[in-house]
């Protein structure tokens, strides 16, 4: 396993999202998000969360479940928080 690239501050997640996505989903999400792999991030995104990385902004994954629920979890930028989250809940 890769070591974490930062901390994930307090891990929430919205009532829809714990309702479509399985927990083991999330789970493994959250790891990829750890260790900078932003998931289905086009290279854009993949650039601004590189870059997160060394300035401290926010960072922005995309995943889906086994069932091709798609969502996010993005970390803050004073990473206080990390959210699991659908699309439509943002």
């Amino acid at each position: 396993m890769s070591a974490a690239k930062f901390p994930l501050g307090r891990l929430v997640a919205t009532p829809n999202a714990l309702e479509h996505i399985p927990n083991p989903d999330i789970m493994a999400a959250l790891q990829r998000h750890l260790t900078g792999d932003w998931g289905d991030v086009d290279e854009h995104d993949r650039e601004e969360n590189e870059l997160s990385l060394k300035e401290g902004f926010r960072r922005l994954s995309v995943y889906r479940s086994v069932k091709g629920v798609r969502f996010w979890i993005i970390t803050e930028a004073d990473r206080s928080a990390t959210t699991v989250l659908l699309p439509e809940d943002y």
